[in-house]
């Protein structure tokens, strides 16, 4: 299976991404000689990280019929190196749910089905907690 997405230049310092119907904007900050149009690609690719993972915890949760809701992730990534790179990526789950044991398995299954997480794991050291 092929996954394909484009981006083109939309401004000096723009560019629009497109997944199917759907885009987004990405741009430096007007600090970094940006229009502040949209996320860096950094940010972007951590925005990935995280609509990946919790597609996949949301679906572990509707198949298992779990009373779990305001799911949530806040993603903290160290920038180290030159150039520079993700180093290490931590994912810190919370949400409103009853079984701690269970919300741990979820957690799991997860980051077993999240494409982007399995692409990156061996490169950066990922980490996946709850908060």
């Amino acid at each position: 299976m092929e996954v394909q997405v484009e981006v083109r230049q939309s401004s000096e310092s723009t560019s629009e991404g497109q997944a199917r119907e759907h885009r987004v904007f990405c741009d430096r900050p007007k600090a970094k000689g940006g229009e502040d149009a949209g996320a860096m690609g950094g940010e972007l690719f951590l925005i990935g990280l995280g609509g990946c993972y919790m597609s996949n915890l949301l679906s572990a949760v509707k198949t298992r019929d779990l009373a779990m809701k305001d799911l949530q992730i806040t993603i903290k990534a160290q920038l180290d190196g030159t150039p520079p790179r993700f180093s290490k990526i931590d994912l810190q789950v919370s949400g409103d749910y009853q079984d701690a044991d269970e919300f741990e398995k979820l957690l799991v299954i997860a980051e077993r089905g999240c494409i982007v997480a399995n692409t990156i794991k061996n490169a950066v050291e990922l980490t996946i907690s709850t908060t």
